[in-house]
């Protein structure tokens, strides 16, 4: 059965790569840095998720992958506010914003799960 919020993740990491590798090309090796740390471990905390040890610990993985999330959203509009920076056509806020949807539905599912 698949994941759609590990198949979202990895497909987000790979679009992310792709632009801090633009981004590394324009010289733009901070934000580039930042961008990718921040994008890539989203699908790192999804995939830890998946043997978390107790409902706890998955919600706690989850709750880090959103928080990465935001971080990512964060250095997308920076990019994307700069007159300086490569244009990505918003499809990294986009992807963002699909798998912003997918993680927050799974945490709160989770947490009114473990409440009842």
């Amino acid at each position: 059965m698949k994941n759609p919020a590990v198949e979202k993740s990895i497909e987000f990491a790979l679009l992310i790569i792709e632009y801090c590798e633009v981004l590394e090309n324009t010289r733009k090796f901070v934000v580039s840095n930042q961008l990718l740390k921040a994008g890539t471990s989203i699908g790192a905390c999804i995939h830890e998720a998946q043997n978390a040890e107790s409902k706890a610990d998955f919600i706690h993985k989850i709750k880090i992958a959103t928080k990465e999330l935001e971080e990512t959203k964060y250095w997308i509009i920076l990019c994307r506010k700069s007159k300086f920076y490569p244009d990505d056509n918003l499809q990294l806020s986009e992807k963002a914003k699909e798998l912003g949807l997918i993680l927050y539905k799974i945490l709160s599912t989770s947490i009114k799960s473990r409440k009842n």
